[in-house]
């Protein structure tokens, strides 16, 4: 029998590979990103209200830290809305190299919000990333549209997880995501009806396939993704999980080879960019955990 470490590591790569699934749900869906994101949050939200429900979690936070939320809650919904945009403009591989950026944009939002100097070596690292996205460039100029959905993607993302950061220090994560993922629902929602696309019966009538990828993607790469993820990191260390989930990438971009040979073969100069931004956000962890490990002794 594998013993209960041995269970967590295999159930963080089990999260990782869902997390890289993610991207093919994006590709086998054809609705339109906006929606797409609308349904996925609605899905979500009941769910993790139900497990809130489940564990008696109480649900009351002060109205500060509801606004709060809610910054946190469009700044998610502009990441999977732009990232989704990003793999049908172009396609997974070209949207999860984008999606690696968003480490270094981190290392630069971070100082900000925490007040501390921008490292040196967090400069080299952000010029190897550039070096990287100027290959996959080059190499993919038709995909550029997808290329700056891609980045703009990584960026809010970025600005989420910094501000994400600060809130799990005093609230519990599904609490979080719960007001997050109403405050998303409810802009998006603002959005479909101010632009005119609204909620008719067009809306709500997708097709079979649709319906099974959205619950796939609401439920187990939203919902469980997220409760399971929590559980794990009270068993492996925080370090481990954060560089574990930089295979993501990998794992989605060889299920999207495997799945679609055809709209996934690339160049070599983008599988040489996406190898130095991939090896440099791993790099970048590897460096920032010893640092932390040397202040801790």
């Amino acid at each position: 029998m594998p013993s209960v470490k041995l269970k967590n590591y295999l159930h963080l790569h089990l999260l990782v590979f869902i997390a890289g699934f993610t991207a093919i749900l994006g590709e086998l869906i054809t609705i339109g990103s906006v929606p797409l994101v609308w349904f996925r949050m609605v899905i979500a939200v009941v769910l993790i209200f139900l497990f809130i429900r489940l564990t008696k979690t109480d649900l009351k936070v002060d109205t500060k830290s509801i606004a709060k939320f809610s910054v946190a809650g469009i700044l998610i919904a502009l990441h999977w809305i732009t990232f989704f945009e990003s793999i049908k403009q172009a396609n997974v591989s070209i949207a999860l190299a984008m999606f690696s950026t968003g480490a270094f944009f981190a290392s630069f939002i971070e100082p900000v919000f925490f007040k501390r100097k921008i490292i040196g070596y967090e400069i080299l690292f952000g010029v190897l990333v550039i070096v990287g996205v100027w290959l996959i460039t080059q190499s993919e100029f038709q995909y550029i549209n997808g290329i700056i959905l891609g980045i703009i993607s990584a960026l809010f993302s970025s600005l989420f997880s910094v501000i994400n950061g600060k809130f799990v220090e005093r609230y519990q994560a599904s609490v979080i995501s719960f007001y997050e993922f109403i405050s998303g629902i409810f802009c998006i929602s603002l959005f479909l009806l101010i632009s005119g696309e609204g909620f008719g019966e067009g809306f709500f009538e997708l097709i079979g396939t649709d319906w099974l990828y959205l619950f796939l993607l609401g439920s187990i790469c939203t919902a469980y993704a997220f409760i399971a993820a929590v559980y794990v990191m009270r068993h492996i260390n925080p370090y481990t999980v954060v560089l574990t989930y930089n295979l993501e990438p990998i794992y989605g971009i060889g299920l999207a080879i495997l799945l679609f040979p055809e709209s996934e073969k690339m160049d070599a100069e983008f599988y040489i960019g996406a190898l130095l931004i991939f090896s440099t956000v791993i790099i970048n962890g590897i460096i920032k955990n010893r640092i932390k490990a040397k202040k801790i002794v």
